[in-house]
Order: C-alpha cells, then structure tokens, then sequence
C-alpha cells in the first residue's frame, strides 16, 4: 500500500476527482500521510470499508468469541490530570474555547481486528490488516453535487441515567461545547461554501455498546459548495482539517494546546477517511478507533473539555468511549 506525503495528497485527491472515478481515502490527523484508492485496486484480504453502505464487505462474518473479552487498561487518573490541568489552564488564560483531549488505552480482548469490523453495526467503518479498526458514528461531511453537509458531534451521556436526553439536551457544559463546535463547523463550511446555517440544532443518535446504551448529540450544517466538485475535492477537503470536533477552537491555537497536553502520537485517529465518486463524496471522522502496535491492541479516546469541565466527568466519558457496538 503506497503512503502519499503531505506534498501529493492534494494533487492526488483532484486528479482522482478530475479522472471521475471512484475511490476511497484515508487521511492521519496532522493530514500529513493519506492513503488513496481507486476502487479497484483495493484487495479486500488487506483492506475492507463500508461508508454509510458503501461497501466491499461482502462475504458472511464468522463467529465471534463467546464471552467476548473485553478488558481496558486505563490511563491512570493522575496521568489524565496532568494533561486535563494544562488544557483547563489555556481555556481560563482565553487560548482556547473549546480543546479536545484524548488518549490512548490497552485493551485486553479477544476480539481481532477484523472481527470487530466484520460484526459491528457503526455506519462507518474500515480495517487494515495488522492497523487498525475504526467503527465511527460521527460524519465528517457529506457532498451531493453542490450540496455540503457537516454533522459535528458532542455530548455523550449513558442512556441508562434516569432522564438522560433532558440531561445532555440541558447541561450547560454539554451546551457550551456543542454551540461553540457548531460555531466552528459553520465558520469551517463558510470558506468554501454560501449560505451555510444549520438546518437541525441538537438532535440525538442512541448507539448500542457491548456496555449498554449511550446517547450522543449532533446538529446538522450545510451550504451551496463555492469550490468546483469533484476536480477540487482535495482543496475542499483540507481547506477544513483537521475536523473541528476533535481539535476545538480556535482551531489553530488548541492544536498547539492539544500538542502540549498529549504524550502520544494521534497517527490516523482523529483523521479522517471516506469515499467519493463524480457527484457525491461521504465521509466520517476516525473516532472509535483501535490500532495495532506489536500485537497489542490500542484504544483512542477522548472528549471536549471546556473551562466548565469537571476532571472526574471527563475523565470517566473518556473511558466510556472505549467499547465495541457489538452485543
């Protein structure tokens, strides 16, 4: 599989738009490595997608473990505090309004990588052998024609807390940091598109975990596309990553912050991947995402922390995004 730099990842997206074919696309965090396919030359012994149906899936999963063994190995509290404090401390100085924070988790399983692919229900998915897995709820944006869709997503609460949905529909934390990622996304879409407004405002998607039920919430913003599509969609693309609802804003500044209060390396996760063809492009953002490092299974998560945010709440959402939607 051939790894595109920084340099050619744009000129590969446009020529891949121009040609009219339809491909798929992978890109890391930083959007400094990508990989990029024509359909065809895709094999599914190494790698396998399924964007919102679009598919190369095809064959009849096997059967799982039973019990599936599910086992995380957390970032010690204390760890997550230091980075937290160095977050809480740019968003009271004004640096930031909003900063993602994330982290990596071992997770003892017995699931594989393709297994957890193969029997998952998310919309978004892909593997790549001996990589990685993402099994994402979150769009990234969606084309069709001239039409461009973005549907950030924030706010994460366990369905099972009595009055769960009047709880994350009316939390001030949870509605600081959904108004402002809007924000963000609005202003994003307003360098390539017109007349951009979002069209629902909170509503809430229920996701099945192999722990239960959780409620997330999402809006929906979109725009009349000023960027000729497909021949640019590698400037559409860029001219919006990284994704706003995993770094924060003001965009340029929280990655700085981000970087700071990270020890790790993001690499694909937080990314973003996708398909597009000669009038539609759908795409997703790489949360829920494991990666494969010297056959241990590593589990990328995090959440948005804003100058309302209390440790221990935080803390506790990052930990209760590491599942697998199987059940």
């Amino acid at each position: 599989m051939h790894l595109f730099s920084q340099s050619n990842i744009i000129k590969e997206l446009n020529n891949f738009g121009k040609s009219g074919k339809a491909f798929i696309f992978i890109i890391n965090y930083s959007g400094d490595e990508a990989y990029i396919f024509d359909l065809s030359d895709i094999d599914p012994d190494f790698i396998l997608y399924d964007f919102n149906g679009i598919t190369n899936f095809t064959k009849t999963p096997e059967n799982i473990p039973n019990p599936i063994i599910w086992d995380p190995q957390f970032t010690p509290f204390k760890k997550y505090h230091h980075s937290f404090s160095i977050v809480k401390e740019n968003l009271l100085l004004g640096n930031s309004y909003l900063t993602n924070l994330t982290f990596p988790t071992l997770v003892k399983t017995n699931l594989s990588l393709k297994e957890i692919f193969e029997h998952n229900n998310a919309p978004y998915r892909l593997w790549i052998k001996d990589k990685l897995t993402v099994f994402s709820p979150e769009i990234f944006i969606r084309i069709l024609h001239d039409n461009i869709l973005s549907y950030p997503m924030k706010g994460t609460i366990d369905a099972n807390i009595p009055d769960a949905k009047n709880l994350i529909i009316n939390d001030p934390k949870e509605c600081a940091e959904h108004a402002t990622i809007v924000d963000l996304i609005r202003n994003d879409l307003s360098q390539i598109a017109e007349n951009v407004h979002v069209s629902r405002y909170k509503y809430i998607d229920k996701i099945t975990t192999n722990k239960g039920k959780i409620l997330q919430v999402s809006s929906e913003i979109q725009g009349k596309l000023q960027i000729s599509f497909p021949d640019k969609v590698g400037n559409i693309i860029y001219k919006l990553l990284p994704a706003g609802s995993i770094t924060g804003a003001p965009k340029k500044k929280t990655i700085e912050i981000i970087h700071s209060a990270e020890n790790y390396n993001r690499g694909f996760y937080t990314g973003i991947m996708g398909y597009c063809d000669n009038d539609s492009l759908e795409s997703a953002v790489m949360i829920r995402f494991i990666e494969q490092q010297d056959k241990k299974m590593i589990f990328k998560s995090g959440g948005g922390i804003t100058a309302q945010s209390d440790v221990y709440k935080e803390y506790n959402e990052m930990k209760q995004k590491v599942y697998v939607p199987i059940y």
